[in-house]
């Protein structure tokens, strides 16, 4: 097992009922004056967002909420936020919403507490965040683990670059987890979330390290085996508390750095999958089961025994030569995500057969104009990026 750090300070308030706990929290946490960000209506029509709101100021604390949030955050939107929150001498931002809400007050958070930066200028890598406002999320989706996780991705539309950035400042102050407040999520946001906590694992799961990790891999096995359970009952009866409570769990686990100790993050089809998302505004999950298959069959050689592996623990395939396995793992992944009806091809995704020249404008965006190496498990360079796209292009 190679040497790690862990620290995950975000508090969680977990079930039913856990939003009643805002006020309360929030004030221990010295909040006075609170902006709440959120996405589209939906939080205003079920009445969340005015009981939070109520709730807040019920206990005597300001706030100014700011809806608009879309998926693949834009930049724009960011810059509005934080003019508004500046304006409005926010101390705390709060989330109601998923993943792209959270990491849309993680950016709003960053601006704010340093008015005189640009708030992309952390994302392209130019000005390094050393402070930040804490944040805190009421999460209403069960996907891309933001509510603890270090990362928050940014699209830039006027480049149409899409972009993480990894810092201790992106965890969230605290978190508020009732899984009741997404038994009415569409279906299609609650099958590209269950993708999206799958991805944040397997991500994590096939890595260049080889050493024995016996816990680490343990865990994440137990983490995809119950999501893949729970995903077809959930499927069937979203209000089905048990499914979707253990979904909501999983979400958080997958992508706060624990499935990773003693390994490391891949995220290759997360660097290839931002391109597609930046580029074709499709779903986040999508564009990650879209280019799986396509990676994995790809890159499986480079480690057979590890794919053989994951064909045994996750989906108890035991008969045939390490390679058959491996090779089976693959196939019955690619299988399941089609049928919880993820893409797993650019048709299935909605983009339809790209030319060479969009897969090598892809790669190279991908590869920073082909300077920079991807991944670790099989370092992606631009010739692999295209070589995977095209895998994918059907």
């Amino acid at each position: 097992m190679q040497a790690f750090n862990f620290k995950v300070p975000t508090e969680i308030v977990f079930g039913r009922g856990a939003e009643d706990n805002v006020a309360t929290k929030l004030s221990a946490y010295n909040a006075h004056r609170i902006f709440i960000v959120y996405g589209g209506g939906s939080i205003v029509k079920s009445g969340l967002l005015g009981k939070i709101e109520s709730q807040l100021q019920a206990a005597g604390l300001s706030t100014q909420a700011k809806g608009g949030v879309q998926p693949n955050p834009r930049l724009s939107w960011v810059r509005e936020a934080v003019k508004e929150a500046i304006a409005f001498k926010a101390d705390f931002i709060l989330a109601i919403g998923g993943g792209s809400v959270i990491d849309s007050a993680k950016a709003t958070a960053h601006g704010t507490a340093n008015p005189e930066i640009d708030v992309w200028s952390f994302w392209n890598g130019t000005v390094k965040l050393d402070k930040s406002l804490p944040v805190g999320a009421v999460l209403t989706l069960s996907a891309a683990g933001s509510e603890t996780s270090d990362s928050a991705v940014i699209t830039n539309e006027e480049t149409g670059k899409k972009a993480g950035l990894n810092t201790p400042f992106n965890r969230p102050a605290i978190a508020f987890m009732n899984p009741e407040l997404t038994f009415t999520v569409p279906k299609k946001q609650l099958v590209c979330g269950i993708a999206d906590i799958l991805m944040h694992t397997l991500e994590r799961y096939f890595t260049s390290v080889k050493e024995e990790n016996a816990l680490t891999d343990r865990i994440a096995e137990s983490l995809l085996t119950t999501v893949i359970d729970c995903s077809h009952r959930a499927i069937k009866d979203q209000t089905d508390y048990d499914a979707m409570s253990e979904i909501m769990y999983a979400g958080t686990i997958s992508h706060c750095g624990l499935t990773e100790l003693g390994r490391c993050k891949d995220f290759a089809c997360h660097k290839l999958g931002h391109e597609l998302s930046g580029r074709f505004d499709v779903t986040h999950g999508a564009s990650l089961t879209a280019v799986w298959g396509s990676w994995a069959r790809f890159v499986y050689q480079d480690d057979i025994p590890r794919f053989a592996q994951f064909a045994e623990k996750v989906w108890g395939i035991h008969e045939g030569t390490e390679e058959e396995r491996a090779k089976a793992g693959i196939e019955r992944t690619v299988a399941y995500f089609q049928e919880i009806d993820m893409p797993t091809n650019f048709t299935e995704l909605g983009i339809g057969v790209q030319d060479e020249t969009v897969l090598a404008e892809l790669a190279d965006s991908c590869t920073a104009g082909g300077t920079k190496v991807v991944a670790n498990f099989h370092p992606i360079d631009k010739a692999t990026a295209i070589a995977i796209y095209k895998l994918a292009n059907h």
